[in-house]
């Protein structure tokens, strides 16, 4: 079974499907080994763990080839951050063809300009509702598995109100989209409006001290959303956890206990060894 179905079947099993967000192989099968039977590609993850900001300044290629050794290290669907396709309908086609081949599940293309900023900040810019859609179509056109899922994002609350971006992806449902991710609904009362008001499955983005108010995942499942995501999760762990080391290295003046106290082996095995293990002498 290919990852879109699987992440098709998922959601039809589950009614609302969790996907913490990770930025490398680690993080993915750190999410795996929690229980999570879906993964997320934070692009805002990704962008920081390269040493940059969410500012649209990684590449199509740097994206996917990240999207790839996610995807090759979890056997569960990922679903990717396209960003806005990395230009316009051709760069949007293969762009497609470039995450498909990657072996994610789906992405999501959002309808700002490039280079673009993280959702959950201010002065986004957006494209035409025409262009955005012309995008949709050229996304849906260029996938070469049915199943694998376009989500289309909009960015379009923030500056031009909840009617447009409701507007938005119904559009883009229309054009062949699968699901509609509208991103930063600024109170509870426009988070369950989403799904009531999109013809289409909706994605719901979970980011603490951002724009949008606290929610449980029960209450976005009783809302009606598909698949709740929660990229900046593992992120702020780690700063948190990396600056509470290197604190203690500076205090102690020698190798403090860390939150996870493991030995080589111990990391190891978190990442295959005792896979990769039995593969030393047998072809011998």
């Amino acid at each position: 079974m290919s990852s879109s179905k699987a992440l098709r079947e998922l959601i039809a099993k589950e009614g609302m499907v969790v996907a913490p967000g990770c930025y490398d192989g680690l993080t993915a099968k750190l999410i795996r080994q929690a229980g999570f039977n879906a993964i997320y590609m934070s692009g805002g993850s990704t962008s920081s763990a390269h040493g940059y900001p969410d500012y649209g300044l990684l590449t199509m290629s740097e994206m996917v080839e990240n999207a790839s050794r996610i995807a090759d290290a979890v056997d569960v669907p990922v679903i990717s951050d396209a960003d806005n396709g990395y230009g316009n309908e051709l760069n949007v086609y293969r762009t497609i063809r470039a995450f498909e081949k990657a072996g994610v599940a789906g992405v999501h293309i959002e309808d700002q300009v490039f280079p673009k900023r993280c959702g959950h900040l201010d002065d986004k810019e957006l494209v035409s509702r025409e262009d955005y859609v012309a995008k949709i179509r050229a996304a849906v056109d260029a996938r070469r598995d049915p199943n694998f899922m376009i989500i289309a994002r909009t960015d379009a609350r923030a500056g031009h109100g909840m009617a447009e971006a409701v507007a938005r992806v119904n559009a883009a449902i229309a054009a062949g989209a699968d699901m509609a991710f509208v991103e930063a609904p600024q109170t509870m009362e426009e988070m369950a409006q989403v799904p009531r008001l999109v013809k289409g499955p909706c994605l719901l983005n979970i980011v603490r001290n951002g724009k949008t108010p606290e929610v449980t995942l029960g209450q976005a499942k009783e809302m009606g959303y598909a698949v709740s995501i929660v990229p900046g999760l593992l992120l702020a762990s780690v700063i948190g956890a990396v600056d509470q080391a290197l604190e203690g290295l500076k205090r102690e003046q020698r190798h403090p206990v860390p939150i996870a106290d493991l030995g080589p082996r111990e990391m190891f095995n978190r990442v295959g060894a005792l896979e990769w293990d039995p593969l030393r002498t047998r072809y011998r």
